[in-house]
């Protein structure tokens, strides 16, 4: 299966997993020409800006270790950006990391998702 189709796999898991727990998602793969962000949504307190991460298994390493600095002040930079043109969102900003673990790919049934809330600032 080609890279980008599990990716966007991985990434309607994550914002399902999301709007189950009562986040609105805003926006899906907002991209400009400082960087992209996978998913960005709401709750009632923040707009979360979501970085989604798909592995079959955390064996070598978890997948946050793969959202490094360089790769965490790019989506700073996006989300300023995002926040410039969207001067309507007025909810406190928030960085998390979604991984998603699926050990047989997009015919995983169960995937399981782990939610790392504020992951960085």
């Amino acid at each position: 299966m080609r890279n980008d189709l599990t990716g966007r796999w991985g990434e309607e898991t994550a914002a399902a997993y999301l709007r189950r727990r009562h986040y609105t998602i805003v926006a899906a793969n907002y991209r400009c020409r400082l960087g992209e962000i996978d998913l960005i949504a709401e709750n009632r307190d923040y707009l979360v800006f979501v970085e989604v991460k798909l592995r079959k298994s955390a064996a070598f390493a978890e997948a946050l270790e793969f959202v490094d600095r360089h790769k965490q002040e790019r989506i700073r930079r996006t989300a300023e950006l995002y926040l410039c043109e969207h001067p309507e969102q007025t909810k406190q900003p928030r960085f998390d990391v979604i991984e998603v673990y699926a050990p047989n790919g997009t015919q995983t049934k169960r995937p399981e998702i782990r939610h790392l809330e504020d992951a960085f600032s």
